[in-house]
């Protein structure tokens, strides 16, 4: 049929040459290819092109043989004798007159352009497919609750012909991550809910490739593949990519210490992790544990091993606990914490551990050793990228893989995603490692725009987050005043204690809030609030305005929904606003706490504590004189006309 096509349009072809060149895909199917080609019928030539490739053909075999085709079949072997030179320059003129058999050479520069063009357009149609014919390779040592789990399942709803492969060292995927130390302590109690997903059920949804036990063990750029074990068979094979995503995490840090490899020390950071702790605890009833470290997991897990009965201790170097907190703050957490009984070794430095009377010693520098029946390693996270560091990719901060804003890496068609990237903090604009469940997500919805077409731009972190101390709430999100210093910002802050709902509504709590902002502009920077009620709600509202750009001061004009069970008509948040507004005004100027000792004993001052009379004996600042807030206006005559007035109350509402 080709040949009779090929006779029509004018001349007779060489059959033997033709056939060869045939040969390469299969008569019978490039012949078809070749009918849709020459009746210009481009999406028939891509279904067939289709069709090719679901019967087990590779694509990029099927498109080689095509461009070979077209190239040697249309311009170097069917070329009429002498009509090289009716030919623009480029081509072989012996190839070109070897098996022309007579073809007028208008015939065939005719019929050579209608395929040329044909051929133009089914490769821009295949290509545009071609972008999305992906090979999706995870590499990490524990799936995240969402970060490649959230890409892989984008990827699926933005082409449904993608073709994705994960890689996952553990045998575990799309788990409850931030669940774990919830499971330790029996809060939740079935194993099987901390698996969001399984590679069964998330083929079944998104018809997506799982391979939990198979570990990547080199990436090799240059050839597009990867070196993968199967940890369960020991097989080891290369698995080529088109594009290929790094989701590998975050690694506990393991200092090298004297006894780091004893059975009675753990780390948490996987679902295998969490059982074995779980395992130990049912199995050997320890009465104590030590924590090293301070941080989200370490709190977590105090709280639920205190639960159970242990006697828990948290030792770090750091003197305080939780890092995005400033110390004003922190206190309020390490109140908690005591009263819930768990002893704090702040300041102190680990040196080692040693097994003794069937516990161990927790070694501590220039201090008695801490005996313990078990000892959990919390003292922070490093990203994982030994992989990515062996291939050639730029690395950052801590080791981490820098990343543009479209999750890209260095290296052409490689991605990264999650807590083992370098990212913009978005308040400071400085490099940063913000290793929290919500970014992960995020850049890995972005990474999957990105690969199908899209132009998705990542815009920074500002670690907003919040935890469960017991029956306390702590939130922060933007800098905390530490940080902003650090970062060379001139800063300020206000501090305030309003009520979680109305007061006059039984059940009302105190909360402590802390919004730190920049001087001169009033840019809200960042903001931390420390409670039991209504404190993610708030946190959530500030995170919000600092990602609008908002100031400060503008907080006060937010329209904050109100009933007496949820808030107050002035919400905590516009009470913040209310007193930037003060400062920014003139109205009143604020002292704080670490000022005090600053302030003037020498009478050029006046120091005033506007609290009750019970108040003020329960405890009182040397130096400050009693009169309180609701007798000021009788006894003004006390007050000395023309010195500053410094005025304290218990939270800043009354002075």
């Amino acid at each position: 049929s080709l040949l009779d096509q090929c006779a029509a349009a004018g001349g007779t072809i060489d059959a033997a040459a033709v056939l060869d060149v045939l040969g390469l895909a299969g008569i019978l199917q490039t012949a078809k290819l070749m009918e849709l080609i020459l009746a210009r019928d481009a999406q028939g030539a891509l279904l067939l092109l289709d069709e090719l490739y679901k019967g087990g053909k590779d694509m990029g075999a099927v498109l080689s043989e095509l461009s070979t085709l077209t190239r040697d079949l249309l311009l170097q072997k069917t070329a009429p004798k002498g009509g090289a030179a009716l030919l623009s320059g480029g081509f072989d003129a012996a190839a070109l007159d070897r098996l022309g058999q007579g073809v007028p050479a208008g015939r065939f520069l005719h019929l050579a352009s209608t395929l040329q063009k044909a051929s133009a357009e089914l490769y821009a149609s295949v290509n545009r497919r071609l972008d999305t014919e992906l090979c999706l390779l995870r590499l990490c040592d524990e799936s995240l609750s969402g970060d490649l789990t959230a890409l892989e399942a984008r990827i699926r709803r933005l082409d449904e012909e993608a073709q994705i492969v994960v890689f996952e060292r553990s045998g575990h995927i799309s788990y409850a991550n931030c669940g774990l130390p919830y499971y330790i302590g029996g809060v939740i109690e079935d194993r099987a809910d901390l698996t969001l997903q399984t590679p069964e059920s998330f083929f079944a949804r998104f018809r997506v490739d799982m391979r939990v036990r198979h570990e990547v063990t080199a990436l090799h750029p240059d050839r597009k593949t990867v070196s993968v074990k199967n940890l369960e068979t020991g097989d080891e094979f290369e698995e080529v990519y088109d594009k290929l995503i790094l989701s590998p995490g975050a690694k506990p840090a393991q200092p090298r210490l004297p006894g780091v490899g004893l059975e009675q020390l753990f780390t948490l950071r996987t679902v295998e992790d969490t059982f074995r702790i779980k395992d130990y605890i049912n199995a050997h009833h320890p009465k104590s544990a030590v924590l090293a470290g301070g941080g989200f997991i370490s709190l977590e897990l105090a709280e639920n091993l205190r639960e159970l009965g242990m006697e828990v201790t948290i030792v770090q170097r750091p003197r305080q606990l939780m890092n995005p907190f400033d110390p004003d703050m922190a206190a309020f957490i390490h109140g908690e914490v005591r009263r819930h009984s768990i002893h704090l070794a702040l300041g102190q430095t680990v040196e080692g551990f040693q097994e003794k009377d069937g516990g161990v010693d927790v070694l501590l520098k220039d201090a008695a050793p801490l005996h313990t029946d078990m000892v959990v390693l919390a003292i922070g996270v490093t990203p994982d990228t030994a992989l990515a560091k062996d291939a050639g990719l730029e690395l950052g901060l801590k080791g981490s893989i820098v990343v543009n804003n479209r999750m890209e890496t260095s290296v052409p068609d490689i991605y990264a995603v999650g807590d083992a990237v370098q990212v913009k903090h978005f308040v400071t604009g400085q490099d940063a490692v913000i290793s929290l469940a919500g970014p992960a997500n995020k850049q890995g919805r972005i990474a999957a725009d990105n690969i199908c077409g899209g132009d998705s731009r990542y815009q920074g972190s500002q670690g907003s987050s919040v935890i469960k101390v017991f029956g306390m709430t702590a939130a922060a999100t933007g800098v905390n005043e530490t940080s902003a210093k650090q970062a060379g910002l001139d800063t300020d802050a206000v501090v305030l204690s309003p009520m979680s709902h109305a007061g006059y509504y039984p059940g009302g709590k105190l909360m402590t809030m802390k919004a730190v902002f920049e001087k001169g502009t009033f840019r809200l920077l960042g903001a931390q609030i420390v409670g039991y009620e209504g404190v993610d709600k708030r946190i959530d509202v500030l995170a919000t305005a600092i990602r609008a750009g908002m100031t400060a001061v503008q907080l006060k004009d937010l329209d904050l929904a109100y009933a007496p069970p949820y808030s107050s008509a002035k919400d905590p948040v516009n009470m913040a606003g209310f007193m930037v507004e003060n400062l920014a005004k003139g109205v009143v100027k604020q002292f704080r706490a670490e000022d005090v000792k600053d302030l003037p004993r020498d009478g050029s001052v006046t120091l005033l504590d506007v609290r009750t009379p019970r108040e003020y004996a329960g405890g009182h600042i040397e130096g400050f004189r009693n009169i309180p807030v609701d007798e000021l206006r009788e006894r003004l005559g006390e007050i000395e006309p023309g010195k500053p007035v410094y005025v304290i109350c218990q939270s800043g509402l009354r002075s």
